[in-house]
């Protein structure tokens, strides 16, 4: 089995390295991300310059662009070989309702995807960072699951770990997006020259996480697993614009 493994916090870090080494006993396994952290850098493929593709000590290939650009360049072109699986992280932190937008962890997979390969994005629901181990062998297994029995047709999985110890799982959950809260507003600050900089706000805090939800699932240390799709079209309002559209 060939596997490619990516993430958006960057090549150097430990859920990454944590994963990749986990991985080889399944097969090959080939890793291509980000020279730095690209937290929230969405699906954004880099358009208006060159990239460069320079390899590590320990044999992951970096790249000075964008998790999407990663996966994109890695299937493209860069590998002589076409990855059985996909699969980006383990990232530091939960993506889960509205984060999937931003989330380069999920974009990275979502390319993957998008290239006609099953593809998972994988996250430890904390940022505390205490339960990797956690978090990687439900990518094992998730992945022992693909090789063991294919699923027939591309699938795009995220995936939210609760940070907590296996025995203090209480199981695998198929949940749906929840949504957040409107955002928190952005930080103003001065810089030392005394300019007007910004933060971006707090994302903000669970709207609709009742049952069913990745929130949910989370908060009841149950692994959420949702099942993502690309089409963006809202079918909901075709005929709601098209009256308006005669009007």
């Amino acid at each position: 089995m060939r596997i490619l493994v990516s993430n958006d916090d960057g090549y150097f870090s430990p859920g990454i390295t944590l994963l990749a080494d986990a991985l080889r006993p399944l097969g090959e396994v080939t890793v291509v991300a980000p020279e730095r952290d690209r937290s929230g850098a969405s699906n954004s493929l880099t358009l208006d310059r060159p990239l460069s593709v320079r390899q590590a000590a320990n044999g992951f290939y970096f790249v000075n662009g964008t998790p999407t650009d990663c996966v994109h360049l890695a299937i493209t072109g860069l590998l002589d070989f076409t990855p059985d699986v996909v699969i980006s992280g383990v990232n530091l932190g939960a993506n889960i309702g509205d984060d999937t937008i931003y989330s380069g962890t999920v974009a990275a997979a979502t390319e993957g995807f998008l290239l006609g390969i099953p593809s998972l994005a994988v996250s430890l629901a904390s940022k505390a960072g205490n339960h990797y181990d956690t978090a990687i062998g439900i990518a094992l297994e998730l992945v022992e699951r693909f090789k063991r029995s294919p699923v027939g047709e591309p699938v795009l999985l995220n995936v939210n770990v609760p940070d907590v110890s296996r025995e203090a799982l209480r199981g695998v959950e198929v949940t749906r997006l929840g949504r957040r809260h409107k955002a928190e507003p952005v930080v103003k600050m001065r810089t030392p020259r005394g300019e007007t900089a910004y933060w971006i706000g707090a994302a903000g805090s669970a709207a609709d996480c009742g049952p069913g939800t990745d929130f949910h699932a989370v908060d009841n240390c149950r692994v959420s697993v949702t099942p993502l799709q690309m089409d963006l079209t809202f079918q909901g309002q075709f005929e709601l614009v098209k009256r308006w559209l005669e009007k």
